[in-house]
């Protein structure tokens, strides 16, 4: 049966492709979502993206109530100082992957403290957009394996 992952992203990653090349790089959005596709298999894919903190809470709240297999989430921004985000993915019972395009370890301090690595079941950082890939394929295992 045909599980759902929702691959859920959060502010000016709609500007992938555009925004700071050097930091994260020349593929799109829509290259990413294709990757996601791709490597979900036989899994349904739901890929959002929200410049909207709200946004992306009632998100969570959908995957929650359509009982999603799993969430991967690039929460941008929002990873460092959202506590309505955090308190959305503390109610969901499947496995969460947090995913960034960057080494946030390796920027500046402000990245470093992570509110959703407080919930999250991993956390792949620094890999760029192929980290997409990467999740979603570690995703699909971590769900097999009823983590």
């Amino acid at each position: 049966m045909p599980r759902t992952i929702h691959v859920l992203n959060g502010p000016n990653l709609n500007r992938l492709g555009k925004r700071e090349p050097e930091i994260y790089g020349r593929t799109t959005l829509a290259e990413v979502e294709a990757m996601c596709r791709a490597e979900a298999g036989d899994d349904a894919v739901v890929f959002r993206q929200t410049n909207h903190e709200g946004q992306l809470v009632e998100w969570i709240h959908d995957a929650i109530d359509d009982e999603g297999a799993g969430i991967v989430i690039n929460p941008a921004g929002l990873t460092f100082r959202s506590i309505p985000v955090l308190d959305a993915l503390k109610m969901f019972n499947g496995p969460i992957i947090e995913l960034h395009i960057s080494n946030i370890h390796r920027r500046e301090a402000i990245y470093h403290q992570s509110l959703v690595s407080t919930v999250a079941t991993a956390v792949i950082a620094g890999l760029g957009a192929r980290g997409y890939a990467t999740a979603m394929r570690s995703m699909r295992e971590l769900i097999d394996a009823g983590a």
